[in-house]
Order: structure tokens, then sequence, then C-alpha cells
């Protein structure tokens, strides 16, 4: 269970961190939609998905993921 929650954390905050970096590019480029989602979307999924791998990464540090 830790190797899972370590593994989760780290892929899913690494795409967290990936979309908002091409949410927030396409946004200062003077995009507004970007594969049919807007660039405000991309940037609230991507810090979603940070936040999730923040909170999984918390499990693990918190002693609760084996258990």
């Amino acid at each position: 269970m830790d190797g899972l929650l370590t593994w989760l954390g780290r892929i899913t905050g690494i795409a967290g961190a990936l979309l908002c970096a091409i949410g927030g590019l396409a946004r200062l480029s003077g995009s507004f939609w970007l594969g049919g989602f807007q660039a405000g979307t991309l940037l609230q999924a991507g810090s979603a998905m940070m936040t999730f791998a923040c909170l999984c990464l918390l499990v693990l540090l918190s002693g609760r993921g084996g258990r």
C-alpha cells in the first residue's frame, strides 16, 4: 500500500504540474481554448491533481497507508 501511495502521489503530482504549465502557457499566449477545454479549466484540473497528490503523500507520511 505504501508503494502504491508513493507512486500514485508522484505521478499525479507531476501530471498536475504539467497540466497547470500547459494551461498557464496557453493562457499567457493569449489562447482561451486548448483542445476543447478552457485554459482556466486546465489550470483548475491541474491544481486538483496536485492536491490529490499531496493528500496521498500526507496519508503515507502519517503512517496510515499500510494499516
